[in-house]
């Protein structure tokens, strides 16, 4: 690494979204959670 490198901070878009990203990995998983307890049901 050279002192005239830039800092290893990520663009603002980017880190919008990575948390856009992770919020719709949460909620696809509880999508399926709750399609498997729904087809268990039945």
């Amino acid at each position: 690494m050279l002192w005239s490198d830039p800092e290893n901070e990520p663009p603002e878009e980017l880190r919008d979204m990575q948390d856009m990203l992770r919020r719709l990995g949460v909620l696809m998983a509880l999508a399926m959670v709750l399609a498997m307890i729904l087809i268990g049901v039945r």
